[in-house]
């Protein structure tokens, strides 16, 4: 009777992690149609591919650890067989997850994980599919052994594949230009491709104009303190104080700067007189805040005239 009963109770288990497998692999399919269909990122990031872009000062082991789940968004092998939710994408996951599902609901205790964490989020080196089956379980915490790789630029949970050149390119600003040694408190943040190099190349010119002006050498440290002090932060301090943020969602300071910036040259041309870092700013936000519809009829308007 007793052996009937264990093995009752074994089927009953098998049944269940069957079930929770088929569930969270038609999640998954799901959530890679809905992912598609808006063109919202759904992978696993690799590790690999992280480590390429973003330059490393070393590592070091930081314990047994609790760490948030939803903190875990990539692996250094396993990336192609779970989405970024950690939802199974392939049926050969069924017979692993499955077992540590049935060992899930027997309350049975499972070794912790191993992660490397870099910034605020997390890479599974050991232990994919007991994040998987912890997620689908609702489980918010997870034990693992933390391994730190310190890197120079944060990162956060809702990093994707094309934020790892942005990542990339801010490092190499920073590493280059030197700029949290010179000015700590400083941060930068860009959303588009490409624009760290503007930034570096305004503090080259920054720097030529205060050579001609001090005439004398003018050291990378004076270079880049004279742009953030007597560029960058006056024109952030416009932009805060008309609160043009507010009308750019998703965008920062950085990015309003280099737009305002390029704005202000467009209008010196145009009228053929110096233009104020004030005035270039209102007239930025006047033409080109309120969405694609205002954009659009201004754009009538310019070309076509009040006729």
């Amino acid at each position: 009777m007793k052996d009937d009963h264990g093995l009752e109770e074994f089927l009953s288990y098998q049944r269940a992690a069957k079930e929770d497998f088929e569930e969270a692999y038609s999640k998954g399919f799901w959530r890679s149609i809905f992912s598609w269909l808006t063109q919202n990122k759904n992978e696993l990031l690799p590790l690999d591919e992280v480590l390429k872009r973003i330059p490393t000062k070393g590592q070091h082991y930081i314990g047994l650890k609790q760490v948030s789940i939803e903190q875990i968004i990539g692996s250094v092998s396993r990336y192609q067989d779970f989405d970024r939710a950690f939802l199974p994408r392939h049926s050969h996951t069924r017979s692993r997850w499955e077992s540590v599902d049935r060992a899930w609901l027997q309350d049975v205790i499972l070794p912790p994980i191993e992660l490397y964490k870099i910034g605020d989020i997390y890479f599974v080196k050991d232990g994919n599919h007991r994040v998987s089956v912890a997620r689908e379980n609702g489980q918010a915490f997870i034990d693992a052994y933390v391994i730190e790789i310190d890197v120079p630029v944060p990162l956060e949970p809702d990093l994707n594949l094309n934020d790892l050149v942005l990542k990339q390119e801010e490092a190499t600003f920073l590493e280059h230009t030197r700029l949290l040694d010179v000015r700590p408190q400083a941060k930068i943040e860009l959303t588009l491709i490409g624009q760290y190099e503007k930034l570096a190349q305004h503090i080259g010119v920054h720097r030529w104009f205060m050579g001609e002006k001090l005439n004398r050498p003018i050291s990378d440290e004076e270079a880049v303190a004279g742009w953030y002090d007597e560029v960058y932060m006056p024109l952030v301090r416009i932009i805060r104080k008309l609160k043009i943020l507010n009308k750019f969602p998703k965008r920062t300071e950085a990015d309003l700067y280099l737009w305002i910036i390029e704005h202000r040259w467009f209008l010196r041309e145009e009228y053929q007189r110096d233009v104020s870092l004030e005035t270039a700013a209102k007239d930025f936000m006047e033409h080109f805040s309120g969405g694609w519809l205002k954009r659009w009829w201004n754009q009538l308007k310019n070309r076509f005239g009040n006729k």
